[in-house]
């Protein structure tokens, strides 16, 4: 059995796509992943299964389709890559409620950055499947815009910190 990490996207922000974690529990268990837990309410689950990243992405995916009537990105990582991703983050001394990991379905572009607009005092650093951006003033001031991340979901570092810590009792 593999520990994942589902993050939805777009789910319980800013008014848009509600979901209660207990339906998206309740989605898991149905596809039979066991000991599904979910963190705060922004589409946050970890579970174990026998399948494959794929497989579940597209098994939480289709379920949301059917539960929203929308599409609902899911980006599916094990959570020995959700450590990686905290363990490679290139801002370490910088206020964790302040970085972000964009996570993405596949690695950035290499110009991923360049193309990026409204850049202010954020710092901006390409992972293996995620953007690192640290903005200093926070998230909700700012205006930049980050092409590549379109189809990617933001956590921040204490959010990711977290689902390591629930992977690691699971």
């Amino acid at each position: 059995m593999t520990i994942y990490v589902a993050l939805l996207r777009a789910v319980n922000v800013g008014g848009t796509g509600k979901l209660p974690m207990s339906e998206l529990r309740a989605m898991c268990a149905d596809a039979g992943f066991t000991d599904a837990t979910t963190y705060i309410a922004s589409g946050n689950v970890v579970f174990s299964t026998s399948k494959s990243a794929g497989s579940v992405k597209k098994e939480l995916e289709k379920r949301l389709l059917k539960y929203a009537g929308k599409p609902v990105a899911v980006i599916v990582r094990t959570a020995k890559e959700m450590a990686a991703v905290l363990a490679a983050n290139p801002f370490p001394t910088a206020n964790p409620k302040h970085t972000y990991a964009i996570f993405l379905d596949k690695p950035p572009a290499g110009d991923a950055i360049e193309s990026s607009t409204g850049e202010s005092d954020e710092q901006l650093h390409l992972g293996k499947r995620e953007i690192y951006v640290f903005y200093p003033s926070g998230m909700g001031r700012s205006k930049l815009k980050i092409p590549a991340a379109r189809e990617g979901t933001a956590r921040n570092m204490n959010t990711l910190k977290a689902l390591i810590e629930i992977c690691a009792r699971s």
